[in-house]
């Protein structure tokens, strides 16, 4: 089996941790590659110096069957975008808190590699967004896997015009707006309020951010809609996002937003689900009465 590592070079990482994964992994027969700025990483923390054809830069090689992301959320969104809607399943190993994400904890990665090795994995898509509009330079990846958002750009608030295969729906004046993903349903669009959305569910969350008029309230919607916005600002820009990925717009860029036709994969072992997260991340299993004892 062939499979790439991903990680940020910037992080901080445990050289115990990164030797368990990379012996792990050989212990298992599991041919790897890793990207270059990694690859530096692993030598300074492990003393692992990795030949020249067991690292990459711009890409992973085209016949790699899985990806492991290596840090969080943000880790794990990097990694998706690394593959350019490539069909490689995508496995985030946590090295922070739990993330949605990246749901396999640090602790866990030698029974994460036996489980890829044995095949005892599901292999399961996500829908992407796609993006086409006024960004103000060119895009080279213009998917989002959680959210695309637009948004004031400084302290005035924006007016964006929301249409919906063509029907004007709204025009939300605020802090701006988000549209999510299922999968990004609990990142940004859940702290102002959107849904909690089922990552198979297939549907768009459309998330007002502190808009002016409290009856504006967050919606879902169908993912076989074409969504149009347009932002005003006071001021002479505004910003959007593509994930983590921020531009500066001018004030009346137009956006059109649908269902990208290629998705990303996620692996997810059998003994976690986003049920799972969900009680873990959120603490709902906890008995609130144990607090007031």
């Amino acid at each position: 089996m062939k499979i790439a590592l991903y990680s940020r070079p910037e992080m901080l990482h445990d050289p115990e941790e990164l030797n368990e994964l990379l012996q792990t992994l050989q212990a298992y027969g599991i041919h790897y590659s890793v990207n270059a700025g990694f690859a530096e990483v692993i030598a300074a923390c492990t003393g692992r110096r990795l030949p020249c054809e067991r690292m990459y830069t711009s890409a992973p090689a085209e016949d790699i069957e899985m990806i492991i992301s290596y840090g969080g959320d943000g880790t794990f969104l990097d990694t998706v975008r690394l593959l350019d809607t490539r069909p490689v399943p995508v496995l985030g190993i946590n090295y922070g808190r739990l993330g949605f994400l990246a749901n396999v904890s640090k602790s866990n990665i030698g029974e994460a590699v036996r489980d890829i090795a044995h095949g005892n994995y599901r292999r399961e898509e996500r829908l992407l967004l796609e993006v086409t509009g006024d960004f103000g330079r060119s895009v080279d990846y213009p998917y989002a896997f959680n959210e695309f958002s637009l948004q004031k750009n400084g302290t005035a608030m924006v007016s964006i015009e929301v249409s919906i295969d063509g029907e004007l729906i709204s025009n939300i004046q605020g802090d701006g707006l988000i549209l999510s993903t299922p999968a990004g349903s609990t990142a940004y669009a859940l702290s102002v309020g959107g849904p909690i959305v089922a990552p198979t569910c297939p549907g768009f969350v459309l998330a007002p951010i502190a808009p002016h008029n409290l009856t504006v309230r967050p919606m879902v919607l169908p993912a076989d809609c074409r969504m149009q916005f347009r932002i005003v600002s006071r001021t002479d820009e505004a910003i959007a996002t593509l994930d983590s990925r921020e531009f500066v717009v001018p004030s009346g860029s137009r956006f059109t937003v649908k269902k990208a036709k290629k998705s990303a994969f996620l692996v997810t072992l059998q003994n976690i689900s986003f049920y799972r997260t969900l009680r873990d991340k959120m603490m709902w299993g906890l008995d609130s009465r144990e607090f007031t004892k």
